[in-house]
């Protein structure tokens, strides 16, 4: 495998191994495989590997192998190769760009800003790496002396989701191999591809074998039972849908497994009657329509001042009219196709569940004709309390706008939710912004600001949303381990 174009992961004949275990490409052990295809087309793109539970097992075994020279590893040789992967993707931003784009749908500019971000984490935990330390102190009673120590916790198992195949894979990966862990990652069925290519790149950087196993599947809980009934997992980290989440923290339970989930969101959107209405807008555009509305960090519930509602809904409409939705490589296109039909037909059934309860359409965009699976920007206003389209994460892009006179009000049906992943507030007043953002239940808040991602900083949620943080100093200690050494010795 290598990253000079996209035809070595995309077109390359089965043979050439697309299940990656202990540094070696491999075909699934029964010959199973299932196809991945391309969302703007819905044609096949490859036939992929269905890894099952023989090849979990044997990802584990080489996993465990390498734990122990790789928690030896100084970690300044860790930090070498992850700041070399991070080289490494920002070198291939277009090639990756490109793979995102054919197996995931997105547009090439959401698609390049992924790896670009991608990379960002691999960057951050190369310089967290050298920070992990023990400490030494005194005992306040006297006699004997503390000290606390930090180690990998062990080999860890991850799940990522289809909309940043990239992304979700390295705020995963770099943080655990960081901390001295090996790393068992079962990416999406729909964007094998993407992490494949991770794989490759951090080989070329020169991570030993077995640190990083990589299982395309399509049969997912056949694996991920393999490694979370086994004692040797002692981390697991997933990030999807909080049905599924509470499934798998069910099985991790079983052996007391270290977890980290992040799971749904439903965030709402909040513009202050003393808004610039025009940033707002700026805002609301990033904050929707990064990744077509695939993110769980997406702006789903527009909660707008009466005051500045016609204003804002629209400037707000005619720029989501004017998105240009086609296939993710064509010049000029913002939004790309949908993942898959059932992920269309269910924002079809939001839309109209709120359309059949008295919203309208304020303004649409159009799509294409031929196949893909393309829904387009739309904008409801006028949309009831009851409407599913408030309560149900869309997933998509739509923006169903409602309006507020009376702050406690708002912040009462923002935090109706059982999500509480991200907010975002507009408003010239700091402190009225700030009061807004304390009162919101979410575990990260944009003020002012439409795009809140950033690999320095934690990300996750409350409430449903999830549990623990990934990014920032707080991502790296999730993959550790705290040792107390009570120490005394002779006078």
């Amino acid at each position: 495998m290598n990253l000079v174009g996209i035809d070595t992961l995309a077109k390359a004949p089965l043979a050439d191994g697309d299940v990656f275990i202990g540094g070696r490409w491999l075909t699934a052990a029964d010959g199973r495989t299932y196809p991945v295809a391309d969302p703007a087309t819905a044609t096949l793109v490859r036939e992929v590997s269905a890894a099952g539970p023989d090849d979990a097992r044997a990802a584990l075994d080489a996993a465990h192998s390498a734990a122990a020279g790789w928690r030896a590893t100084p970690p300044r040789r860790r930090s070498e190769i992850l700041h070399e992967a991070f080289r490494l993707m920002i070198e291939h931003t277009d090639t990756l760009a490109r793979l995102i784009v054919l197996e995931n749908g997105k547009a090439y500019r959401d698609a390049a800003a992924e790896v670009g971000y991608a990379a960002e984490f691999f960057r951050w935990f190369a310089e967290e790496a050298v920070r992990v330390g023990s400490a030494f102190g005194d005992a306040p009673g006297g006699g004997f002396r503390h000290v606390v120590r930090k180690h990998p916790v062990g080999v860890t198992a991850f799940v990522t989701p289809w909309n940043f195949p990239a992304a979700m894979a390295t705020r995963k990966i770099a943080p655990a191999l960081a901390a001295g862990c090996p790393v068992l990652l079962k990416p999406a069925p729909e964007t094998p591809l993407t992490a494949l290519a991770v794989a490759a790149l951090l080989t070329e950087a020169g991570l030993p074998d077995g640190l990083l196993n990589v299982l395309p599947t399509d049969r997912a809980p056949e694996v991920v039972s393999a490694w979370l009934g086994d004692e040797r997992v002692r981390k697991f980290s997933f990030t999807g849908s909080t049905a599924t989440g509470r499934l798998l923290l069910e099985q991790a339970a079983a052996n007391v497994v270290n977890v980290t989930m992040e799971l749904g969101g439903n965030a709402p959107f909040v513009v202050c009657a003393d808004a610039d209405v025009d940033a707002a807008v700026r805002g609301a555009m990033d904050a929707k329509m990064r990744g077509g509305g695939e993110v769980c960090i997406a702006a789903n519930r527009f909660y707008v001042h009466a005051s500045v509602a016609d204003e804002f809904t629209e400037k707000f409409g005619a720029a989501m009219a004017a998105v240009r939705t086609g296939p993710g490589l064509a010049d000029g296109v913002t939004l790309g196709p949908m993942i898959n039909r059932a992920a269309v037909d269910k924002i079809r059934s939001l839309v109209d569940d709120a359309l059949a309860r008295g919203a309208r359409v304020a303004a649409q965009g159009t799509v294409p004709d031929g196949p893909g699976h393309f829904h387009p920007a739309t904008v409801l206003t006028g949309v009831p309390d009851d409407a599913r389209i408030l309560h149900e994460e869309v997933f998509g892009p739509v923006a169903p706008v409602t309006t507020f006179t009376d702050e406690d009000e708002m912040l009462a049906r923002a935090n109706a939710a059982v999500h509480g992943l991200a907010s975002y507030v507009y408003s010239r007043d700091v402190a009225r912004a700030l009061r807004i953002a304390e009162r919101l239940e979410a575990g990260m808040v944009g003020l002012n600001r439409g795009l809140l991602s950033d690999p320095a900083a934690p990300f996750g949620g409350v409430k449903q949303s999830g549990l623990g943080r990934e990014g920032g100093r707080e991502g790296i200690e999730a993959f550790l381990e705290t040792q107390y050494i009570a120490l005394d010795w002779p006078a």
